[in-house]
Formats: C-alpha cells, structure tokens, sequence
C-alpha cells in the first residue's frame, strides 16, 4: 500500500516546499509548527507560490484550492498519528533535530517511515536515536522544492530495503527524480556544491571581485543559472556555514574550512533572502 498522508515537521521554507509539493500531488498533508503564526505563515507561502503557478497557466484556481485543502497545519505532534511516513524539515541542527526525532518516535506507529530533511547530517547518526532505526532515512529535497526535480535519498547503515523502496515510490509519485546514495557528511550535491560557495565567499573576503562580477563571472563562464552568491542567498548563510562545518568536522580536512567572510556575516545576521540581506540586500 503506498503513502497517502505526509507528517512535515517544519512550516519554514522546506518544509512548506515539501508540503506543496504533496498537496499539488494529490496527497493529503499534516504540517505542524511550534507555533500558530509560523504554521499560518507556512500556508500562506504555499498559496501564493500556487497563485504564481496559475499565471504561468501551469495550473487552475480549481487545483490551487484542492492542494490548500490536502494541507493540514498543526501545532499538536499528536495530529501526525494519521500519516505513513513523517518529514523532519528543522533547522540544520542536530540537538534540534534529536528532539524532534525522539518526540516523532513516541507517537506514530513501529511500521511508520521517519525521514530527515537534512542537507548534511549523518542519517546513521540520526537514525541511532529513533527504536526502530530500520525505517528512518535521508529524503533530502532542494530548494525551492516546488521546482527542483531532484530528491538524494540517503540510506543509513540501519536503513531497510522496504523504507527505502517506498520512499523512492513517494518520490516518483510527486514528480521528483530520485538518486539513492550512501551516507556520507554532505551526501552527493552539497559534498561538490558547498566547497564551490564557500570558495566563492573566499575569493569575495580577498577583494578579488565584486559580488556581482563574481557572479556573473561564474554564470557566463561556467554557464550556472544562477551565481553561487546569490544562491547562497537563496539557500541561506546559516545553512550554508552549518553544511561547511559539518564537512570540516567528519572530514577533518582543512579543505573543507568555512570561509571566514561566511562566519562574519551568519553573526551578523546577514542570512540571505530569508532575513532580507545577505550577500545582496533584498525588499521584504
């Protein structure tokens, strides 16, 4: 029997993403938050990244109103008995993410899927802290997830054959392309993707270039959509400071030390496009 409810922990950025990204697939959602203007907030993101599908004709108001209807928001874990397999979108953390883990444990059923969200963090690790370490795994979705088409699944050391064939089917079923990899600090992407950034944050603090001329220098040289600074931006410096550390740490290896321009402006709470400045300044 394939899944039909989805429990997100997290109404923030990925965790909304993931809940349109059911709901538009027909899914039903329960998507829970510590607080009710966090959660209101979540919805109200995914109503208006619906509306700006309809201008593009890429949907109806009619599917815009029956994927708001799948999507549940909550502030009560207790709400997530219902789903087959629980998301956890938190922050980049992983004292966070224990806790939530082990409040997800103590309430949904032993034959329950628990998936982590995380960019970087070790999914044996993580999988060590839940009784049944054989259904959690990775199911690392990018940013924004309603329109990246790719989803790393991470397979920890306890992970079964069966959690892992259903998470891979629930990702087909919402459209996504899955790969499958082996846990490892950074999985695939972030492993080649972070050190580029966290470069590219180098080669800034050094007056080398211009924010905008390094940029551009890597859109039409390298033919990237986007330059790694504004992506940065997009993704946000804190999670990318968490991704460089979590490198430096497991690997021990100086090549992976996060640039120190990162560290000044995650102080300074410079984080990107969520909180309005960033590399570049944003209107919010």
């Amino acid at each position: 029997m394939g899944i039909r409810t989805v429990g997100i922990i997290g109404a923030g950025t990925m965790g909304n993403g993931i809940a349109q990204a059911c709901a538009v697939a027909g899914l039903d959602v329960i998507m829970v938050d510590i607080g009710d203007a966090a959660v209101q907030k979540g919805i109200g993101t995914v109503a208006a990244s619906l509306d700006r599908l309809i201008k593009k004709g890429e949907i109806t108001e009619l599917r815009k109103a029956a994927a708001l209807g799948r999507i549940k928001g909550s502030t009560a874990y207790e709400d997530l008995k219902s789903a087959q397999i629980v998301i956890e979108a938190a922050t980049e953390n992983f004292d966070l993410k224990v806790k939530i883990l082990k409040q997800i444990d103590s309430l949904v059923g032993d034959d329950v899927i628990v998936a982590s969200n995380t960019s970087s963090i070790s999914i044996t690790k993580l999988a060590a802290v839940v009784n049944r370490s054989e259904r959690f795994i990775g199911m690392h979705f990018f940013n924004p997830v309603p329109m990246m088409a790719l989803v790393e699944i991470i397979r920890g050391l306890q992970t079964s054959d069966a959690a892992h064939g259903l998470v891979e089917e629930l990702a087909r079923q919402l459209g996504k392309f899955p790969i499958t990899v082996k846990n490892s600090p950074g999985f695939v992407v972030n492993r080649i993707l972070c050190p580029m950034i966290n470069e590219a944050f180098c080669v800034l603090g050094e007056g080398l270039a211009t924010a905008e001329e390094i940029d551009e220098g890597m859109k039409l040289g390298c033919n990237h959509p986007i330059g790694p600074l504004a992506l940065a931006d997009m993704v946000g410096l804190d999670t990318m400071l968490a991704v460089m550390d979590v490198l430096f740490t497991e690997f021990a290896d100086p090549k992976y030390r996060p640039a120190m321009l990162l560290r000044e402006m995650v102080a300074a709470g410079h984080l990107g496009r969520k909180s309005g400045r960033g590399v570049y300044v944003y209107s919010r």
